[in-house]
């Protein structure tokens, strides 16, 4: 189950088919087109590029928007200042090193340890969020 706050739509159900390759007695294999039902209502079949095609679920709202408290504050970006989960720390004007400062300031505030690597996969606020969730999920496991 998700929701999207802030927005009229609410999903409560999701289902997805995938066409071609299925092998019955193993599950998936080598799906060529994977297509989506949202409450019955379908959506336009999507072509796959077989080693670009991942499934992610959002971060929330809540971790979106304390992630972008973080991002202004190590920015010094005014309050006023319009950072959303789309926006690019590039845009924002961030260098390397106010990257590295802002992967510390999510460590901290999420108690969470980032990898180099995953830290240098980070682009966006959007990014950000993600990998944070990915990581108190771990973690609690």
């Amino acid at each position: 189950m998700a929701s999207v706050t802030g927005t009229s739509m609410s999903m409560t159900a999701v289902s997805c088919s995938f066409k071609k390759g299925l092998v019955p007695s193993s599950g998936i294999s080598n799906p060529n087109s994977v297509s989506f039902s949202i409450k019955g209502r379908s959506f336009p079949s999507i072509t796959l590029q077989p080693t670009r095609f991942r499934v992610a679920c959002a971060a929330t709202p809540e971790t979106v928007k304390k992630v972008c408290t973080i991002v202004k504050k190590q920015l010094a970006l005014p309050d006023d200042s319009d950072v959303s989960g789309e926006s690019k720390f590039a845009a924002l004007g961030a260098d390397s090193l106010d990257t590295v400062e802002i992967v510390m300031g999510l460590e901290e505030e999420f108690g969470i340890s980032v990898e180099e690597e995953s830290a240098q996969s980070i682009a966006t606020v959007q990014d950000a969020a993600d990998l944070i969730e990915n990581l108190i999920e771990k973690k609690a496991a």
